[in-house]
């Protein structure tokens, strides 16, 4: 049986059962691997651009015997996926502009699907912004701090929400991780919080000084500061 990592174990504890899935950008094809291995999808498609990771899937998946329920596709993003050939996608470990561009150019493919399982490496807000301007809804997420980074991650369906007056707030940190008062959140917007008050008090001095460059950065830390103070708010 494979085992994961706690980051990507949360990613399939996300996955709603059932049908068949495809990971974007599968690597060693571990998390198909594991997915097919505890019944959370029947089958999988292992897509990757490369060839070589996709070579060591293939050797992967044979070694577990699964090679009539996890089949690999060298692949741009979803450029090989037939239209309704998986129920769900899962995109993980991938920088949040490569993933966007990814969802953009199979936009008709996802929104036939039940969910997309969503793992930002960067730009999570962008991540969130895209979905809701393409109708779909965040149902569930998670965040896991490991190796000394934080890792979020969220399931979306198709559907529209309602927008609230802390939309923005939202897209940056996650609304149900707001709510919930998450701890890895709340460490997370802590050390966000540290950081930057660090690096203003250095902007500070500098603009005192007579930097109208860095009056115009301390600027921005204060305004960024207030904002991840207003997401530590819910944890009072």
């Amino acid at each position: 049986m494979i085992r994961l990592s706690a980051r990507m174990e949360a990613v399939a504890a996300l996955c709603e059962k059932g049908g068949c899935g495809a990971d974007v950008g599968c690597d060693h094809a571990y998390v198909s691997i594991y997915l097919v291995q505890n019944g959370i999808f029947d089958k999988m498609l292992a897509m990757d651009l490369r060839k070589g990771p996709l070579s060591a899937a293939e050797e992967h998946i044979r070694d577990e015997g699964l090679t009539a329920k996890i089949e690999c596709r060298l692949s741009d993003g979803l450029c090989e996926l037939r239209a309704q050939e998986a129920d769900s996608v899962i995109c993980a470990g991938m920088g949040g502009e490569l993933m966007v561009r990814i969802l953009s150019d199979g936009i008709e493919k996802i929104k036939a699907m039940k969910q997309l399982i969503l793992q930002p490496q960067s730009e999570v807000a962008e991540v969130r912004r895209f979905l809701k301007r393409n109708s779909f809804k965040i149902t569930q997420q998670d965040m896991v701090f490991e190796d000394g980074k934080f890792y979020p991650m969220f399931r979306a369906v198709p559907g529209t929400e309602e927008d609230t007056g802390d939309d923005e707030l939202y897209l940056e940190y996650g609304r149900q991780l707001l709510e919930s008062a998450h701890p890895v959140l709340k460490k997370y917007l802590e050390t966000r919080i540290q950081s930057e008050t660090s690096v203003r008090m250095q902007l500070k001095a500098a603009a005192e000084g007579g930097s109208t460059k860095a009056l115009a950065r301390l600027e921005e830390k204060t305004a960024e500061i207030d904002k991840l103070n207003k997401a530590l708010s819910y944890y009072k």
